[in-house]
Formats: structure tokens, sequence, C-alpha cells
């Protein structure tokens, strides 16, 4: 896989491409807090409070009161005993499994999950295997191949970001034995799904007892960072056993002000998901209509798979003639051919998502 071109975002649904202002259906901020002037603003401020860095670990000299502030917020919004800041996203599962290793017997994994579940895996000192995607059936087969006494973790997406289809998680758990324990990364999840946002848990109504949530500051939050929710007992156990915890300096005071303010806009604002909701509604329903197969999947991402090389090619310019950046994706893991994975905002217009559903519909006319 080469290197991708470089993109420049100018405006809050725009970016500059070889000169060219293109309309932006791609990335995953999906609130475009990246952009909001109060969390630029946090930024700034926490700038010019607390310096760049604080150079240690926060079991040394690095422990800035911003990350307890934002820690404290981020409990109360997921409604969790604990939160627990890692620098990124990608490092929360594997914190976890760090913390938790040599507690299990057995890890199962979806076909399809995350590389940062699939690294964490290698941390748990137990074997892995895996099983069909979203395959309730199969998830079923492998806990029964673990045997009678296994002690299990699950390892799997809270929402994929290949589709925006969600895990079954309720079943998993059902299926699960008593001692078992759900890791689930909720990278794109977090902030967009549930009733007040608080990801897929939430959206599928499971009992935080034996379900472990990791998400990113990344996407829904728009700035960076990532963070373990569960119980008092768990950050514990990171504080103490996670070497991606104690010897690492965490990510930037700036940062962390930066998210703590996006925590609390999407905390006050949740017309924020009621217009991204009806947006992913309304292009759904016209497509749709069109004779396009798109699935009810409940999050914000619609994907064009199975297209041939003269397709997409073909998609590609009538794109880029309408004004719109062609997200075409070939992602490592995914499929060879690539597909088109186009990302719904609550900051785009009506207009926007017509156009893009207009040069779709056109574009499936031309090959009918």
């Amino acid at each position: 896989m080469g290197e991708p071109e470089t993109l420049q975002l100018s405006e809050i649904n725009y970016v500059h491409w070889r000169g060219r202002r293109l309309l932006y259906f791609a990335g995953c901020d999906y609130f475009r807090l990246a952009q909001h002037p109060a969390v630029l603003k946090a930024a700034t401020d926490g700038l010019k409070k607390y310096g760049l860095n604080v150079a240690a670990s926060r079991l040394t000299t690095g422990n800035n009161p911003v990350y307890a502030a934002l820690e404290k917020e981020l409990a109360r919004f997921f409604n969790v005993e604990a939160a627990t800041l890692l620098a990124s996203g990608y490092q929360t599962s594997s914190a976890v499994a760090q913390a938790l290793a040599g507690d299990f017997t057995h890890a199962l994994a979806d076909a399809r999950a995350h590389p940062a579940l699939l690294d964490a895996a290698r941390h748990l000192g137990c074997p892995l295997q895996t099983f069909k995607h979203r395959d309730v059936a199969d998830f079923r087969r492998a806990v029964a191949a673990c045997g009678p006494t296994a002690k299990i973790i699950l390892l799997t997406d809270g929402m994929f970001s290949h589709d925006g289809s969600v895990a079954p998680l309720k079943a998993y758990l059902k299926i699960l034995p008593r001692t078992g324990l759900l890791l689930v990364d909720d990278a794109h999840g977090a902030g967009i799904l549930g009733k007040t946002g608080q990801g897929t848990p939430e959206l599928a109504g499971l009992p935080r007892q034996r379900t472990i949530q990791c998400i990113t500051l990344s996407k829904a939050f728009g700035t960076y960072g990532g963070a373990v929710l569960g119980s008092h007992k768990l950050r514990e156990k990171i504080f103490t056993h996670a070497r991606l915890f104690v010897g690492n300096t965490p990510l930037p005071p700036p940062l962390a002000a930066a998210a703590l303010q996006s925590v609390k806009i999407l905390a006050k604002q949740p017309g924020l998901r009621t217009r991204l909701h009806k947006n992913l509604a309304h292009i759904k329903s016209v497509l749709q209509q069109a004779g396009f197969e798109i699935s009810d999947a409940p999050g914000p991402i619609i994907p064009l798979h199975g297209l041939s090389v003269d397709e997409i090619a073909s998609l590609r310019q009538r794109l880029f003639k309408a004004g719109i950046y062609p997200s075409f994706l070939k992602y490592p893991g995914g499929a060879a051919e690539g597909y088109f994975r186009f990302v719904i905002s609550s900051a785009h217009t009506r207009a926007h998502l017509d156009l893009l559903a207009s040069v779709l519909m056109e574009f499936k006319a031309a090959q009918n």
C-alpha cells in the first residue's frame, strides 16, 4: 500500500486537494468538533496554562490535574465507575490486556476485529481464536470448543468502521460463561450510539459489570487520546500492571483540555446526535428508494463494495466533477480491490447530502 496524497481540511465540510476545494464525506469527526471554536479555544488556553508536554509518566511527576478532570467528566458522561486516560485510543485495549494478563484461559475475537484488539490479545497470555464476523452461532460454537471450565474474554469492535454495523453484544454476553468478560473497542460507537451517546453497550442495554469499553477521543469527540471505561478495580490494575500506562508519557495537556470541552459539548447538546442520525436516515432512505442495497446499520457510514475497476474509475470521476472528494479506501486487512466509504456528519446540510445522493444515483443509472 503506497502512501496516500496529502489532504488539508479547509472548512467544516471541505478539503483542499490539488488546488481544488472539495466537499468531504470521509474521516470520522462525526460532529466536526475538531474545528469547533470552543474546543479550539480550550486547546489554546490549555497550551498557555499547562504548556505542551508534562514530559513524565503520570506515576512520577506527570499527573497534571487536567487528566483527572477529563477522567471525571468521561465517567459522568458514560455513567461508569471510572475512566482511565491513555495517550491514544489504539493503546486502550492493550493496556487492559496488560492489566488482566493471566486472568483468562481463552480469548475469542471477531474475525474483523480492529488490529488494536488483535495486538492487545498478545498481552493476555492465553490462546486466541477468531469466530465469523458478527455471527452469534459461530461464537456459540467457539465458546463450546473452549470447554466447560474455560474463562473467556471476548474481543470485538462495538461499531465496525467499514460499514457502520454493530456487534450483537447482548447475544454474546448471554452465551459467555459467568466468568467471562466482554472487551469492546467502541472507538466509533462512543458519542454516537445509544440514547445518550454512551455507545454500543448502552445501545445493547448491557450491564457494566461484565463489560469493559475502550474509546478514542479522536472520532466523535474530535480531539485525541483514549480511555478505558470500567470499574475502580480495573483502574487500579491498569495503574499497577499496564506498562502502556505506567511507563508512558500521557497525551499533551492542551489536547486533554480540548477533549474535556468536547465531552461537555456532547453532554449538553444532544441535538448534535439527533441531527447526525436524521442526516443518515435521509440519505439512506433516498438511496434505498433508488435501488441501492443499503443496510439499516446504525452507524453513520455508507459503503459501496464490489465495484469493478472501470466502475471505480467512473464513480471517482463523477464525484470529482460534482466537487466531492472520492473517499475510496484500500485499508490493510480489508477488501483487496478497495471500496468507497462515505461518512455522514451532523454538519452536513441537506444540500450536501442530496448532492452526494444524486451523483450515486446517476452512477447507478449509467451502469444499468
